[in-house]
């Protein structure tokens, strides 16, 4: 942990150069991802044998190194997941790991790792109360949710138990769901965001209506908190600033790095924040917001009619003979990298400059694989090499090269230990609503948890319930939160079903029978033992599982496990509502997929309008030893006409 005083600088690499490009500017910690169980997988990433040169000579700068292993562990990971551990910490010896499962707590210490275990923003610890679990599980640092406001981030820290302390981002890409509450990728098709493999549905454009030519409904500014730093300087816990950006190139981490120190190291300096703004203006983001960080001048984050491409525009495409070609708007150098166009146009793509080309000069653009850009198309420059930057990473390089050559890493032979295993309980059928049943109430009807419903029903009815609580809860709500609980604890309340591990937090001790929902995103055999270690009694399994997958889990694993039958699964859950976004309405994408909002609470909830059903092979998952199969009941809004399909999900296909 830093010192409680002044907050370490987390710069992002996503390769060698950017790794390079933080040390030249200053970072305190570095993080970054190896080739496998990183959220960032289309990030170059690094090999042990590389990164571990590259730790050595951030150590001997005092710099850290963390490494984010922060993906959803599936069945069968955990042998390989177990090895990476334990040669990385042999060879690059981390000073921290960044997880969002909580099998990681278990794998790692088993794994032999010493060093501390962050949990990561996905792992979606929104609320204070939820800290003394963290910490219970094993974390030592929580990187707190984007979506906070400066006064909800320093409630977490008066929360903060003395042997934890937190992480905030400050700079970055903001996704347009709250992190770990996102399966947008994952339920279009397979690539899952808890996985790393995002392929960012939510930045497309979505149609309102016929007559709509589409907006970007869904895709959010970059944050820059920049100047607003300054007073979270005064907020103790709060011991690490981050800048998001491991698909970044290192002009935008240097840029980003300098920056941020500046604004750390000189509050009060006006020449040093206006240098500081300079910097950010040329770190090649996407338009930035300070969103709701300061309540009393909260932005949304999403302005759909405005540019939120990565990049700085440098012009437009124009054609001679159906020739591609532009007039940049500035000197381009050589190594400088462009895209032209955005992922959902016809002749996008991303290319380097070869030769230096002076503003105003021209630049021909080489035939690619696909169709060619189109004139009007928006180049934006993402990447560059100026003189200066070149200069610096040349000097690092040097540094580099005097560390002494790693030896090969030899293979691990580490096997997680083996796990308690318990028989299944009987299949049961339950049907999760909004509203009580007409008629008998079963045993086991979920109900999702709201004041007035708890109140009117008598207490031998509230005893037979299952309570549910959302997948999220915002520090301004939690008093609300915890009083609910208490309200259907009086009305003889005996099942909580929570949706976050955190959530125990809300709960008196032995108060209640307490099960994990499914937006917890549990996947794995040690994530159930972890949840039992915390005195969990069952869980619903993460729907993102394939069949196989699926199928193995019960067996493995030490408490009773529920699966998602049937019914509505949101896509994503949201703070945000873009403006103009109309509530309950149909959106649909170039690829056609149609999907509405709905608010509840203080969230956002964005939902496809076709089911998840499994119902076709709901005995092959009793057979499999499943307790509890249920049944989501959400109605869709009337101005959407449901879907002839229905999706299994990831049952057919191989979750990458």
């Amino acid at each position: 942990m830093s010192d409680g005083k002044t907050p370490e600088i987390m710069a992002p690499a996503g390769d060698r150069d950017s790794f390079l490009a933080a040390l030249a500017a200053g970072a305190d910690a570095i993080y970054l991802g190896l080739k496998h169980f990183s959220a960032r997988m289309q990030a170059q990433n690094f090999s042990i044998s590389e990164l571990a040169r590259l730790a050595n000579l951030a150590r001997a700068r005092g710099v850290k190194v963390y490494v984010a292993m922060n993906t959803l562990v599936k069945p069968g990971d955990e042998d390989a997941v177990g090895r990476l551990v334990d040669r990385a910490s042999r060879i690059v010896k981390p000073d921290a790991l960044i997880v969002q499962d909580p099998s990681m707590f278990l794998l790692a210490r088993q794994a032999g790792f010493q060093g501390e275990l962050h949990l990561s923003t996905l792992g979606n610890l929104s609320h204070p109360a939820g800290l003394r679990i963290a910490r219970d599980l094993g974390a030592s640092r929580v990187v707190i949710p984007r979506e906070l406001s400066l006064d909800e981030a320093r409630s977490m820290a008066e929360a903060c138990p003395d042997d934890l302390d937190l992480e905030i981002f400050v700079h970055g890409a903001l996704c347009y769901s709250v992190s770990g509450r996102c399966w947008w990728s994952s339920y279009m098709g397979g690539k899952s965001g808890l996985r790393g493999r995002c392929v960012q549905p939510c930045r497309r454009l979505y149609r309102h209506e016929k007559s709509d030519q589409g907006r970007r409904a869904f895709s959010c500014m970059d944050l820059s908190l920049d100047i607003l730093t300054k007073p979270l300087l005064d907020v103790p816990k709060i011991n690490a600033w981050k800048i998001e950006g491991r698909k970044k190139g290192p002009h935008y981490v240097y840029y980003t790095v300098k920056a941020y120190r500046l604004l750390r190291d000189r509050p009060k300096d006006a020449q040093a924040k206006k240098d500081a703004m300079s910097l950010l203006e040329q770190a090649l983001g996407r338009p930035g917001t300070h969103s709701a960080f300061l309540p009393q001048r909260a932005f949304t984050s999403v302005q759909p009619d405005k540019d939120t491409g990565s990049g700085m525009f440098i012009g437009p495409v124009k054609t001679v003979n159906r020739r591609p070609y532009l007039n940049p708007r500035i000197d381009l150098f050589p190594g400088d990298l462009l895209r032209v166009g955005y992922e959902d146009e016809t002749g996008h793509r991303v290319l380097p400059v070869r030769k230096r080309v002076p503003k105003g000069g021209r630049l021909d653009l080489p035939p690619g694989k696909g169709p060619a850009a189109s004139a009007g198309m928006r180049v934006f420059l993402i990447d560059r090499r100026e003189p200066g930057l070149i200069s610096e990473l040349r000097r690092m390089e040097k540094e580099l090269a005097a560390q002494p050559e790693i030896e090969a890493p030899e293979a691990s032979n580490f096997v997680p230990a083996a796990l308690p295993t318990a028989k299944p309980d009987k299949v049961r059928q339950l049907s999760l609503m909004r509203i009580p049943p007409k008629g008998r109430m079963q045993d086991m009807t979920g109900l999702w948890l709201e004041q007035r419903l708890v109140e009117s029903l008598p207490r031998s009815l509230g005893r037979l319930v299952w309570w549910w609580l959302p997948p999220v809860i915002w520090p301004n709500e939690e008093e609300r939160w915890a009083d609910m609980i208490r309200i259907a604890l009086d009305k003889g309340a005996q099942t909580l079903v929570l949706g976050a591990p955190w959530q125990a937090g809300l709960v008196p001790d032995n108060a209640a029978r307490l099960i994990a929902g499914p937006h917890c995103n549990i996947s794995n055999a040690y994530a159930v033992q972890a949840l039992a270690d915390l005195g969990f009694s069952g869980s619903f399994v993460s729907p993102e599982l394939s069949k196989d997958e699926f199928l193995r889990l019960p067996s493995e694993s030490l408490l009773p496990l529920g699966v998602v039958l049937k019914g509505l699964w949101p896509l994503g859950i949201s703070r945000v509502l873009g403006e103009g976004v109309k509530i309950g309405e149909a959106y649909k994408s170039p690829k056609g997929e149609t999907c509405w909002v709905k608010p509840l609470g203080q969230n956002y909830w964005i939902y496809p309008d076709w089911e998840l059903d499994l119902s076709a092979e709901a005995r092959m998952l009793e057979r499999a030893g499943y307790a509890w199969l249920l049944t989501i009941r959400e109605h869709l809004p009337k101005k959407i006409r449901p879907s002839d399909r229905s999706s299994k999900f990831n049952w057919d296909l191989k979750l990458l």
